[in-house]
């Protein structure tokens, strides 16, 4: 569907518009309550700012914008596995793409709508030829974004086969902070968790708030907790409450990477909603699992 066609089905005037952006379209969505910016390449929620206040998201000024490659920031959505594909040989003798092929395809718009000042859009996703290169033909993904006040995000998979589908999934939101040295996260403390900074060493739970010294990637196993992002900088919180999802992961990682600046991790940390590892979903047959993540923004008690 071409931009002439999106916004003809889609457009709202004066609330939601398609354009493009070094070759991959997107919507621009500004309401009395948000603004946000989703890209149709990986239905990539790259932007969400309730009205009058700073960002939520953060997206790298280093990220590339090119079809067929990953965008930096954000909220990019992983599946049909989180980080490293387990198999060496999926795709021409290597292993599929990190954080697997959604992220890289393009989807579908399918809904957009206005109820009260939340907007809400549904971007899908079903078999394409790279996916069935790698093994993944009867499915299809819709993840659907409510955008207002608060931030609602939810990632539907239904498996269309006769057999189960084995996936994982994460929403690997990019959470803008004024400095992450003054952030610490609540919400994990009763939770164990692997080092992937130390040789995916486990470790016993913390029983205390996660303050961010140095590279951070834990993934907490078997958690439904409710987490809070306390920034002292920006004198707010951002809270993540999610539904369906048993892994957290936690990342920052303290350098500047080949799309993200110098000084760029400073002003980003990673709560991920996710479902991976022991976590994983089997997905019966005929099946929909829905996978949701709810955010919302307050200002810091002084």
């Amino acid at each position: 569907m071409d931009l002439k066609q999106l916004n003809d089905q889609f457009g709202i005037p004066g609330v939601l518009h398609f354009d493009e952006h070094a070759g991959l379209a997107r919507a621009i969505a500004t309401t009395p309550a948000a603004s946000a910016t989703i890209y149709l390449q990986g239905a990539h929620l790259a932007a969400w700012q309730p009205t009058g206040e700073q960002p939520v998201l953060y997206m790298s000024h280093k990220s590339d914008f090119v079809p067929g490659k990953p965008i930096r920031g954000g909220v990019p959505i992983a599946f049909p596995w989180f980080a490293t594909d387990s198999r060496e040989d999926r795709f021409e003798g290597k292993p599929g793409p990190s954080h697997g092929f959604a992220r890289i395809q393009e989807w579908n718009m399918s809904f957009a709508g206005l109820s009260g000042e939340d907007l809400h859009l549904t971007f899908t996703l079903e078999p394409t030829e790279l996916s069935r290169h790698m093994g993944f033909d009867r499915f299809r993904v819709a993840f659907e974004v409510v955008i207002g006040r608060s931030l609602t995000m939810r990632l539907a998979v239904a498996n269309e086969a006769e057999k189960p589908l084995q996936f994982e999934e994460a929403l690997h939101t990019y959470f803008h902070v004024g400095d992450v040295r003054q952030v610490y996260v609540t919400g994990l403390e009763p939770t164990g968790y692997v080092d992937k900074t130390d040789n995916f060493r486990p470790n016993p739970p913390a029983e205390a708030p996660l303050h961010f010294t140095r590279f951070t990637d834990r993934v907490y196993a078997s958690t439904t907790a409710t987490c809070v992002i306390h920034d002292d900088s920006l004198k707010r919180t951002i809270t993540i409450e999610k539904q369906n999802s048993d892994t957290t992961v936690v990342f920052n990682p303290w350098r500047e990477l080949p799309d993200l600046g110098p000084e760029e991790w400073k002003e980003m940390v990673c709560v991920e909603t996710v479902n991976a590892g022991p976590n994983q979903i089997t997905l019966a047959p005929r099946s929909t699992h829905v996978m949701q993540a709810h955010i919302t923004l307050a200002k810091m008690e002084r």
